[in-house]
């Protein structure tokens, strides 16, 4: 269970259990922090069918070292790092998405943990690269170093 962690985590299960290719499956109940979810193997969801469910137990582990999983960014999600890039508060974000400054800090929230971008700097060249911005559009936010 994501929810308990903190008390043990899959690499130390692996290593008290002796078997480094020991497959950790996370019983995900609600939403859970993808940085949280990434340290597992795979992820049962109480929304799952049977067949998924029998699908991930039943997969079988290749003992490697596990690489960390970075989940795409949802339409929001993109639109907000977009709106990030161009300078914009998290209160002119949620006017011009028409959501609550709440849910533009949670997206926020959500960003970070998937993309482990912690600055807006940071943002603006991910925005760049997965070209989700062109540089002519934010040509004035950026500062001459």
């Amino acid at each position: 269970n994501p929810a308990s962690l903190g008390i043990c985590t899959p690499q130390q299960l692996r290593a008290q259990s002796g078997c480094e290719g020991l497959r950790c499956i996370a019983l995900q109940l609600a939403v859970t922090d993808a940085a949280t979810i990434n340290a597992y193997d795979d992820v049962l969801s109480v929304y799952d069918s049977a067949e998924a469910l029998r699908e991930k137990i039943m997969r079988p582990g290749d003992g490697a070292p596990r690489e960390e999983r970075q989940e795409p960014l949802s339409l929001r999600e993109r639109e907000i790092v977009v709106c990030i890039v161009k300078g914009m508060t998290n209160k002119q974000i949620a006017d011009t998405l028409c959501i609550s400054t709440h849910t533009v800090i949670t997206h926020r929230r959500n960003i970070v943990a998937k993309l482990q971008i912690h600055s807006p700097a940071g943002l603006t060249i991910y925005a760049i690269v997965n070209k989700l911005v062109d540089l002519s559009e934010i040509r004035d936010t950026i500062t001459e170093i």
